[in-house]
């Protein structure tokens, strides 16, 4: 499998190339400013990757929280009331 990296603006104009690249089963990374940004992959890819991706984004939530409270331990709050508060919008069962 190939990776091809291509600039934004050049993405752009070659998005059809780009996504049929995709879809015969190369990867195409997009950058921004010289920095990758976003990365092209078949859909069937995304698809069997979709849980390890949630728990790669709760993680990233759950260390940006953790950093915000290491600069502000005011932040926390008790078990109780979060807990409440994720029952009553559906997250947590009582």
């Amino acid at each position: 499998m190939s990776q091809q990296t291509v600039k934004a603006n050049e993405a752009r104009s070659r998005w059809r190339e780009i996504v049929d690249g995709v879809l015969v089963g190369g990867d195409v990374v997009i950058e921004r400013y010289g920095k990758p940004t976003v990365a092209v992959i078949p859909y069937d890819d995304y698809l069997a990757l979709q849980e390890e991706l949630e728990d790669l984004r709760a993680a990233r939530r759950a260390d940006a929280a953790l950093q915000a409270w290491q600069r502000d331990r005011s932040l926390a709050r008790p078990y109780s009331e979060v807990r409440l508060e994720m029952v009553e919008e559906g997250l947590l069962d009582e």
